[in-house]
């Protein structure tokens, strides 16, 4: 539902002290889109509808979606969501916010199913992706940070999917026109990789040098695409139809083979 201030207003639901927006409230706020941060993680409470504000965006957390018992908000986030998808109102789901996105629509999220994946994460956009809003023209195998264990395992009926890793099938989707769940994190740079500690990494299988060193080689990669991402969402949320840039291509042509996390 639009609101009727002349700045666009978003939603941004942050479930954990280290998972806020990040860059992708700067990038959005330089579209001429504003965002207010609920941190539900702190006891902020949560609008009971999405009457003031032009679109959604829900955050990662460590959490199932449906996990109401480690995170009580979660069950009025869902009647948000619930409310955007019947609205047509615009989403964008991060991680948990991605896998509450799938449930609310009808697809399936497990616990710790599957490989982690953990850093700097080659993804490759499938075929629907090149007629997606916010993905057509994107490089086709671009990189984003990634950090979890629980996954979507299938995808809500007459979803879109437009993206997978090697270990993690649906890494991107969209549910109707203006809603869109993606696993990974294209608010986390290089630099917030750098705060990860390095013994739940090792924990976790992986080398916490080498998560650092592709980190920042992928970045200005990543930063382009990400960047390119959240403009055409801003776009969305706007109310116009978001006017795609020059396909971008990653630096040197060929996308580079995939590392340990995919």
């Amino acid at each position: 539902m639009r609101s009727n201030t002349s700045v666009p207003r978003v939603l941004v639901v942050q479930n954990g002290a280290a998972g806020g927006p990040r860059r992708l409230r700067d990038w959005l706020t330089e579209d001429g889109v504003g965002t207010e941060v609920v941190h539900a993680y702190e006891g902020e409470s949560l609008p009971a509808d999405l009457g003031a504000y032009d679109a959604l965006i829900v955050l990662g957390g460590g959490a199932m979606p449906d996990d109401t018992v480690k995170m009580p908000w979660l069950a009025q986030t869902r009647v948000l969501a619930d409310q955007a998808l019947a609205e047509g109102t615009p989403y964008l789901g991060i991680c948990l916010g991605g896998q509450l996105l799938a449930q609310a629509a009808g697809g399936t999220v497990e616990a710790e199913c599957g490989a982690p994946e953990l850093g700097s994460t080659r993804l490759t956009l499938r075929e629907p992706a090149r007629g997606d809003r916010l993905f057509a023209g994107l490089p086709p195998r671009p990189t984003a940070i990634e950090r979890h264990v629980d996954r979507v395992t299938e995808l809500p009926p007459d979803a879109v999917w437009l993206a997978e890793s090697d270990d993690c099938p649906y890494q991107a989707f969209r549910c109707g026109e203006n809603a869109w769940g993606l696993q990974f994190h294209p608010e986390v740079d290089a630099e917030r990789v750098r705060e990860w500690l390095p013994e739940p990494i090792r924990e976790a299988g992986f080398d916490p040098e080498e998560i650092v060193e592709r980190a920042d080689r992928d970045e200005p990669e990543a930063a382009v695409a990400w960047r390119e991402l959240t403009r055409r969402f801003a776009e969305v949320v706007r109310g116009g139809t978001p006017v795609k840039s020059a396909v971008l291509r990653s630096p040197g042509g060929d996308p580079r083979t995939p590392s340990r996390a995919g």
